[in-house]
């Protein structure tokens, strides 16, 4: 009993971590469009902003992809998947969702992947899933519905809601791949590994899509409004590769690595919730009555999908991985 009663104490510990790790990413990854859209009105294309963000983050990450090269030999096909799913293809299908359907519907269908990871898990993995995930997913899906507000700008394009779809499913691949060895102890691949590999693949996928030898390259050279304050452009370029990809692609593997995709992926949605919130304080962007209603019940979600696992629901498993072992027990689905 004392050796399960640890175990269960890591475990909740390991949750924790990872939990904090999933708020970190969240702010990151919230933080990107609040930082993007100055550049973008200063005169750079939104596709180039997304080029200069993961060329800029690959550069930085590139002595860790020197440092872990025996992945290329170990784990090709994921590397391959994580920069096209993970890095490339969220971003691309996103943008050029931008272009054919309002930013509301477009994030909205984008976040409706944690429910499309929950399906992945019960129905392609055959795993069990927690009600209490389930749960926390119909939440922040709605919540999201009106921290968007998805009605006042709902237009029904064919094309474009397939990009968001896409958008949606290249994030699922996200988590999937993100959570790629995690219960695997020293086999595992290494996560910085992993990312620093992946925005390599993204940077050589976008380099075709957004033909950066085309791009304005003097905005960089001066400032960027930002609700009437002048900024330089090149400090945004900074926070964006080291703070909204470096900082927060690293953080949210590592947090996949401690929960598990559906409960990270939940946690995720409150990236939209940290965007508005960050767009309403720093672009003046406010904020209305349901936004503010909608992000309590992203948070509600989050809660309740993060706390899923009861206490004491199983015995460690040999080895290790007791926190992922606790995660996938108790009551399910």
């Amino acid at each position: 009993m004392p050796v399960v009663t640890s175990a269960i104490s890591q475990g909740q510990s390991g949750k924790g971590v990872g939990l904090g790790l999933a708020l970190v990413s969240a702010v990151a990854f919230g933080g990107s469009g609040v930082a993007a859209k100055p550049l973008i009105e200063a005169g750079l294309d939104p596709l180039h902003v997304v080029w200069l963000r993961v060329t800029g983050a690959a550069l930085v990450m590139l002595p860790l992809a020197v440092r872990h090269r025996a992945l290329l030999r170990s784990r090709p096909l994921l590397l391959a998947g994580f920069g096209l799913l993970a890095v490339a293809g969220v971003q691309a299908c996103y943008f050029a969702a931008l272009s054919r359907i309002p930013v509301g519907v477009a994030l909205l269908i984008e976040y409706l992947a944690p429910a499309l990871v929950l399906g992945w898990v019960r129905f392609v993995q055959r795993r069990p899933v927690t009600r209490a995930a389930a749960l926390g997913v119909v939440l922040a899906a709605g919540g999201l519905a009106c921290v968007v507000e998805v009605w006042s700008g709902l237009g029904f394009d064919a094309l474009g809601l397939l990009l968001a779809l896409g958008a949606a499913c290249c994030q699922v691949g996200y988590f999937v791949l993100s959570d790629q060895g995690g219960d695997a102890g020293d086999r595992a691949p290494d996560p910085l590994g992993v990312i620093a590999y992946g925005l390599l693949a993204g940077a050589v996928v976008l380099t075709a899509v957004a033909r950066p030898w085309g791009m304005d390259w003097t905005v960089l050279a001066h400032t960027a409004d930002m609700n009437g304050t002048a900024v330089p452009a090149a400090v945004l370029l900074v926070w964006i590769v080291l703070v909204a990809t470096v900082l927060a692609y690293v953080t949210g593997v590592l947090s996949v690595r401690r929960l598990s995709p559906q409960v990270a992926g939940v946690v995720a949605c409150l990236e939209a919730v940290i965007a508005t919130v960050l767009a309403w304080v720093l672009l003046g962007e406010h904020l209305s009555a349901p936004q503010v209603a909608g992000g309590a019940v992203v948070l509600l979600g989050a809660f309740i999908a993060q706390s899923s696992t009861p206490a004491g629901a199983a015995e460690p498993a040999a080895g290790g991985g007791g926190d992922r072992e606790l995660s996938a027990r108790g009551t399910t689905v």
